[in-house]
Parts: structure tokens; C-alpha cells; sequence
């Protein structure tokens, strides 16, 4: 009996030793860095103790104002911008990130840096949506959305919006504008 007892406290103590350190840059389905898709409002102070965090409270929850909150290093550099799925609600869980540094990375490199040719070698792209301004390439894999400029596509693609835009259409050397994570589902 007692050996067993020590079998199971020895085994209980290599295993919680060998727990791997979450990377803070990294970017999954789930997670960015030490964000997952349950992580409360509430929860940002200790997540993110050692950065800054700036929340816009519009002060009246009847504006349907989203208020976003921003996470910058103590040096100032802006990391990323979160909304959470309800305004004015500490329990509320987050909905979308936008990605500011480039350190944030999936496991296939991908960041605020990467050209579409990137995301297209690395990614089965889902969707592309036509907008005004811009395109968006949805990568449901990760949940992430990528926005590049219609200054990147060729002059006869920019001004049709009925247009479906197809991944052929898209150069290879497009830089992404935005990278996007959605929680919203």
C-alpha cells in the first residue's frame, strides 16, 4: 500500500515538473499566446501583469458601442487589440483579437508580416470576401481572418465589388494589412 501511495505521488511530480511553458506569442485555434477562447475579461489583469492595458468605456451600455481594450508592452509597443463578445461585462469572454507585433506567430509562421503567398502555401484558404476597400481571406483552421489592401490586387480587380475575387486574382508578394482572430462562434 505504501509503495503504491509513492508510485503515484512520484509520478504525479514528474509529470507536473515536465509541463511545457505556453509560448506567449504563439497563435492556435484556441489560443493566442495566454489568451484562450474562455479567458474572461476579468482575467486580463493577471494575464497580462506585466503590460499595459487600455480599456475605452464609452460609459453608457446603450450605445452598442463595442469597447475594445488594448495590451501594449511597458515599453509602449502595441500588442494586440481585443473586443470582447459583450460590452460593459467583466465575465464576458473575448470575441476577436487584432494582431499589432509581429512575434505573434501560428506554428506554420504565419504573422502580421506574412504576404499571401504565405498564408496560401501554409493554409487552405475558406473564403475571400470582395469589400470596398480591401479583401478578406478567411482561414477557418485557425479562425483567422486576413485583410489585405485592394492596392495590392491589379488595377482592373480594385473597384468591382461584385466581383469574385479568387486566390489566382491575389499576388503572391500581397502583404497582409490586418490578421484577425475570431472567437465569436
Amino acid at each position: 500500500m505504501r509503495n503504491s501511495i509513492f508510485s503515484v505521488i512520484v509520478i504525479t511530480i514528474l509529470f507536473s515538473s515536465c509541463k511545457k511553458e505556453q509560448n506567449p506569442f504563439e497563435i492556435s485555434k484556441q489560443h493566442i499566446g495566454l489568451l484562450t477562447d474562455s479567458t474572461q475579461v476579468k482575467d486580463l489583469e493577471k494575464i497580462y501583469a506585466n503590460d499595459s492595458i487600455v480599456k475605452f468605456i464609452s460609459g453608457d451600455e446603450f450605445t452598442g458601442n463595442i469597447n475594445n481594450i488594448e495590451i501594449f508592452e511597458k515599453g509602449g509597443l502595441k500588442l494586440l487589440t481585443l473586443t470582447p463578445k459583450q460590452a460593459l461585462d467583466s465575465t464576458s469572454t473575448i470575441g476577436s483579437i487584432r494582431l499589432f507585433d509581429e512575434r505573434f506567430k501560428t506554428n506554420k509562421k504565419i504573422s502580421v508580416v506574412s504576404s499571401f503567398k504565405d498564408i496560401q502555401n501554409q493554409y487552405k484558404i475558406s473564403r475571400i470576401s470582395n469589400l470596398i476597400n480591401s479583401i478578406v481571406i478567411a482561414v477557418d483552421d485557425i479562425n483567422a481572418n486576413f485583410t489585405i489592401d485592394k492596392k495590392e490586387l491589379p488595377a482592373n480587380l480594385r473597384f468591382d465589388m461584385d466581383l469574385k475575387i479568387e486566390p489566382t486574382h491575389i499576388p503572391d508578394n500581397a502583404k497582409v494589412k490586418y490578421f484577425f482572430i475570431s472567437w465569436n462562434n
